[in-house]
């Protein structure tokens, strides 16, 4: 028992390390990094584009099968944030995201046309990305692009593996006598410094 566990222990801690190592360093760019969002770098205009049927009128999961119909014709692929409808003046329009770019694709409905807007991207920024990747805002339609759906099953992995990674960890420290006084030690301070912390945000 002991043997199995120290192997997948190691084995399964060096398979998520760069995942981990992802996630750790996007969070310095998610707190101090300073970038304009709408600091288009190029747009393209398509002519004729087909409209689908009802687009004034879809939401959801209908928004985003129309939205992904006109990505076909324009040549973008990505994660769709959301969709707009303005009816003022008769736009749909729509961001759309991946590692590396950053697209919205306005689309005028009465005169078949769309405007496409790209806004390339760090390599912090890809990570941010894929550290806020499938995310818990708007789920309904969260995981439109392929690549989100299969970034989802790594980033599930990688929590799971931690959390065994963590209980296998604490199992091995305890069945090293030796270790044990030294390991309490430490793992009182974590927890007191913890609670410290959760103490001071909720007060």
């Amino acid at each position: 028992m002991y043997r199995w566990t120290r192997d997948l222990h190691l084995y399964f801690g060096l398979f998520i390390s760069p995942f981990l190592l992802l996630f750790a360093a996007s969070v310095f760019f998610l707190n101090h990094a300073k970038i304009v969002p709408d600091k288009w770098l190029s747009a393209e205009t398509f002519q004729n584009v087909e409209i689908p049927d009802a687009i004034d009128r879809a939401q959801g999961k209908d928004a985003i099968a129309r939205a992904q119909a006109i990505l076909q014709q324009v040549g973008v692929t990505g994660e769709i944030g959301f969709t707009r409808f303005v009816r003022q003046t008769r736009h749909f329009v729509f961001p759309v995201s991946k590692p590396g770019v950053e697209t919205n694709v306005d689309v005028d409905i009465d005169a078949r046309t769309a405007i496409v807007s790209r806004r390339p991207t760090s390599v912090w920024e890809a990570f941010a990305y894929l550290h806020k990747m499938p995310g818990p805002h708007n789920v309904a339609i969260r995981g439109n692009w392929a690549g989100t759906r299969a970034w989802r099953w790594f980033a599930d992995g990688t929590i799971y593996l931690t959390l065994f990674i963590t209980i296998t960890g604490i199992y091995l420290w305890w069945t090293i006598k030796a270790e044990r006084r030294t390991g309490i030690a430490l793992l009182s301070a974590g927890i007191v410094t913890f609670v410290a912390l959760i103490y001071v945000v909720i007060r």
